[in-house]
């Protein structure tokens, strides 16, 4: 799966450069070294759709529109209240903040299980404490020695060892979207009241939409700090789960993203082509 992501990428970054031209399926293919026929079966067999298709989705234009077509956040506020769970590929996902008590421990006292798992988006870094997910990164450059390092510095107190089979499990279907997966899923994490308010904003927005800063700013009830809720998005600990890559500016273009604009691409035109066509 993950040599797949690879190839992928490649053709995005591709894409992406050469999207004015509107590239055809016979030179992306060629720019990543396959024939049109088996780049055509890997990109379908990958993304759920054709390569035309996607490229479609990948224009700004695409997102303009499905920006427009976003329901107002502070309309699922006033229904489901920021402090509370919400929807997210047919789960229930808890967001549960660390108790200052905790923050003042370092986590002395807990367990955390960590490992390696493959995703259509490339390996990630899982790390699980008793109470929840704390921690999902894609990893860049086989970076695991880093993603312990950062861990061990949010958590120092922490006993922390490596657990392979039912980790990989968990991530392996939630990164497939499997809808056969148990709720809720809890996620335990650390940040300050502004930043977790933002992330919980983030869990309202249901697959395949897309929102401003601006949008998630007002919903947090701070319209015009679209900047700092930048930052808070940019320190979000949890990948994919908390879906910071569905957060796009105003203009449409992809924006930055902590593990690459090519796989924020990849992860918001795959997720549309499943959930919003």
């Amino acid at each position: 799966m993950n040599n797949d992501y690879q190839r992928i990428a490649e053709a995005i970054s591709f894409i992406n450069t050469n999207i004015q031209q509107q590239p055809s399926l016979e030179d992306i293919a060629t720019a990543i070294n396959l024939s049109p026929f088996h780049f055509k079966r890997l990109f379908s067999r990958w993304a759920g759709v054709t390569p035309k298709k996607y490229l479609q989705i990948l224009t700004v234009e695409r997102a303009k529109q499905i920006l427009s077509e976003s329901k107002p956040l502070l309309e699922v506020s006033d229904t489901i209240g920021l402090s509370s769970s919400s929807r997210l590929h047919d789960h229930f996902v808890q967001l549960e903040a660390m108790t200052p008590g905790q923050y003042k421990a370092g986590g002395t006292g807990i367990s955390i299980q960590y490992a390696i798992a493959p995703s259509p988006f490339g390996n990630v870094f899982i790390a699980t404490t008793p109470r929840g997910i704390c921690k999902l990164s894609f990893l860049i450059d086989n970076n695991e020695g880093q993603q312990i390092a950062d861990l061990k510095r949010t958590w120092p107190g922490a006993k922390i060892q490596r657990q392979t089979t039912e980790i990989i499990s968990i991530a392996q279907g939630i990164l497939s979207g499997d809808k056969a997966i148990k709720g809720p899923l809890s996620l335990h994490v650390t940040g300050t009241n502004f930043q977790i308010a933002v992330w919980r904003a983030l869990l309202q927005i249901d697959p395949g939409y897309i929102y401003s800063y601006g949008q998630i700013a007002t919903a947090v009830g701070r319209p015009k700090a679209s900047r700092a809720v930048g930052t808070a998005i940019g320190s979000n600990p949890i990948a994919f789960l908390i879906p910071c890559h569905r957060v796009l500016q105003q203009s449409g273009k992809i924006g930055g993203y902590l593990w690459g604009e090519t796989r924020k691409h990849a992860i918001h035109a795959w997720e549309t082509a499943r959930y919003n066509q």
